[in-house]
């Protein structure tokens, strides 16, 4: 019989209206000098596999783009550290959707790990979210 992992992960979501359109934003969600601009303190790409490697208080983080779509989403699956994470990845997808009815443009925001403290995860995005607005001016 398997054993539950008692580090199960969570999907959190948000979406956070930003005044800028899409195209000027995509840059900032699928490149790893536009994510350096408000994501990570540097976001470095591998030319050879195409890894990117994201820098937060002096650790590095390695995640391929695993998805992405033009002027639509970009998603990011972290490299395994051991084996319940090959099993289980975990994932950020950041995604720009466009609300017709008040012509506002959203980034939703899925993050897929095992941070379990919602709260602190909900301040931390809506950090991040913050230091891109001023990245941009939305």
């Amino acid at each position: 019989m398997a054993t539950l992992s008692m580090s199960k992960k969570k999907l959190f979501t948000a979406d956070y209206e930003i005044h800028a359109s899409i195209k000027m934003l995509y840059p900032y969600i699928q490149t790893a000098s536009g994510l350096a601009e408000w994501f990570a303190e540097d976001v470095r790409i591998n030319n050879e596999d195409k890894s990117f490697t994201f820098f937060w208080d002096n650790e590095e983080h390695k995640a391929k783009q695993s998805a992405h779509r033009t002027n639509h989403f970009a998603r990011f699956e972290f490299l395994p550290e051991n084996e319940e994470d090959s099993k289980d990845p975990s994932y950020f997808e950041l995604r720009l959707e466009f609300n017709e009815l008040t012509q506002s443009v959203y980034l939703k925001v899925m993050d897929y790990s095992d941070f379990d403290d919602h709260k602190e995860l909900q301040d931390l995005w809506g950090g991040l979210i913050e230091a891109l607005r001023k990245t941009v001016g939305g």
